[in-house]
């Protein structure tokens, strides 16, 4: 096949994404939504995928590459790459002086488990604008990545980190006070902060609670892949189904069989059906939701719950922090959200929800949106009286 020829046949591709690609009205500047570099590299990494080139998280962490930025300080804050427990963070330490102890925040990247950094620019700039704002110790953390990695490499790498910043001596060098330190990730991020919060409750080791989590459009159970927000928002971008089920698949294994399964809800054995009842959004949800749908249980996963945090019970989730939770309404993973912040209520946790009806995935890294900034802000200002 000649240059010409697959030149061609990618910019038809682009093309036939952008026109076909079904969006809302009420969403603004939609082309821009569909042209961004990250939105573009997830259509030609497919298609390079397709021609047998590489697998397409390659072509996709290629792309992102581009978007790393250096640890560069300015003249508010100070920013520094170093380790915790051996894994790679970013650190950002406000430059005026503080007469008491700072608050301190443990951030989560997203990009689906296998892509992602603390060094991207949309994650550097949020970062570096929450420990300005909140005159806040803010580290950012990486961790291992698919397709290499699988959990729960992931979610150790995160968690191990996390309890290298719990530690009071730790603490006591940046600056932190231990009553006030929060956790909190976006997309795939979100997963793993809440996985993290969960498990730090039965850590012996760990003396210092979460003051926090703030969990940003969250994936929080790989059980059911036929709720409403997946149905409703199978082909909006940043997050198709058909790609949320190929990450959250990859998470766990490259086994094709896998995606397979999920998208026909077949993967979850009949002997673990029980732990339906934790996802089952016919009751979960709220009305407006369930209008019009009709609930499929699925019939045959993984079922970590350090994977699916919606699968803890009760009474872990009754000792949860105080919870601030994004969700968008044109998003695959808004039920997930929605769920969590009906079983956080009903098991006692206080929960500010904010959801976002004119809001799609990722909006928090679409800081040139008015929608983008405007929930920046909401988020920042939620920390700012909670944390």
């Amino acid at each position: 096949m000649g240059r010409k020829t697959i030149l061609l046949l990618t910019m038809g591709i682009l093309g036939a994404y952008y026109v076909y690609t079904p969006l809302p009205d009420n969403i603004e500047e939609p082309w821009r939504l569909v042209w961004r570099p990250s939105e573009t590299s997830f259509v030609l990494g497919l298609f390079v995928e397709l021609l047998g080139i590489t697998h397409f998280m390659n072509v996709i962490t290629f792309f992102m590459w581009f978007q790393e930025v250096p640890p560069t300080s300015d003249e508010n804050v100070t920013v520094t790459d170093t380790s915790f427990n051996n894994v790679p963070v970013r650190m950002y330490v406000p430059k005026r002086e503080s007469e008491t102890l700072r608050r301190g925040l443990f951030f989560i990247h997203g990009g689906g488990w296998f892509s992602g950094s603390a060094a991207w620019f949309s994650y550097d700039l949020l970062s570096r604008r929450t420990a300005d704002r909140l005159d806040a110790v803010v580290i950012s953390t990486n961790y291992r990545l698919a397709p290499k990695h699988h959990f729960p490499n992931q979610f150790e790498d995160v968690y191990n980190a996390t309890r290298w910043f719990l530690r009071q001596d730790v603490l006591d060098e940046c600056g932190v006070d231990p009553e006030r330190v929060g956790i909190s990730g976006t997309s795939s991020g979100g997963n793993l902060a809440a996985a993290v919060a969960q498990q730090l409750l039965d850590d012996p080791d760990v003396k210092i609670k979460l003051r926090t989590q703030s969990l940003m459009y969250p994936a929080l159970q790989s059980l059911d892949m036929d709720l409403p927000s997946y149905r409703e928002n199978a082909h909006f971008p940043p997050l198709s189904r058909s790609f949320g089920v190929r990450i959250l698949s990859e998470y766990f294994t490259t086994d094709r069989s896998l995606e397979k399964a999920m998208l026909f809800n077949q993967h979850v054995p009949v002997e673990s059906s029980h732990l339906f009842q934790y996802v089952n959004w016919s009751s979960l949800l709220p009305e407006k939701f369930k209008k019009g749908q009709f609930y499929n249980s699925p019939t045959l996963g993984f079922l970590d719950v350090r994977a699916s945090p919606l699968l803890a019970d009760d009474r872990k989730l009754h000792r949860l922090p105080l919870t601030y939770i994004i969700t968008c309404q044109h998003d695959v993973l808004r039920d997930d959200g929605f769920m969590y912040a009906s079983r956080l209520r009903n098991a006692g946790v206080r929960v500010t929800h904010n959801h976002v009806e004119d809001g799609f995935h990722r909006i928090l890294s679409y800081h040139e949106f008015k929608i983008g900034h405007r929930t920046q802000n909401q988020y920042l200002n939620w920390l700012s009286e909670n944390l």
